[in-house]
């Protein structure tokens, strides 16, 4: 994003809340193979950990790899939804560090 370049950043971001949903999936042995059944993942995780907040946080991800095809979204947003998909990252994070015991 230092660059100037949003939608190349847009495109970054996606491919970081799209894999960290992949990993998540890929521990509990689930294969996703489309776009569908990572959001259906993204909200099967959100009512697991009892945050309503994470579909809509994989939404936002979701609509900037839109914006990598069709650059639509302004820079301040490109910015904003970032930041989503870092929270994003973080809550899946949590999901992948516990150890099975």
């Amino acid at each position: 994003m230092e660059e100037g370049d949003y939608v190349q950043a847009s495109e970054k971001f996606w491919g970081a809340a799209a894999g960290m949903v992949r990993a998540v999936a890929a521990k509990r042995d689930i294969e996703i193979r489309s776009h569908g059944e990572l959001h259906g993942f993204a909200t099967k995780l959100g009512k697991e950990l009892n945050d309503p907040a994470l579909p809509s946080l994989f939404g936002t991800a979701a609509a900037l790899h839109q914006n990598f095809y069709e650059n639509w979204l302004p820079p301040e947003t490109v910015v904003a939804y970032s930041g989503a998909v870092r929270q994003l990252v973080e809550k899946l994070n949590k999901l992948l560090d516990h150890h099975d015991h």
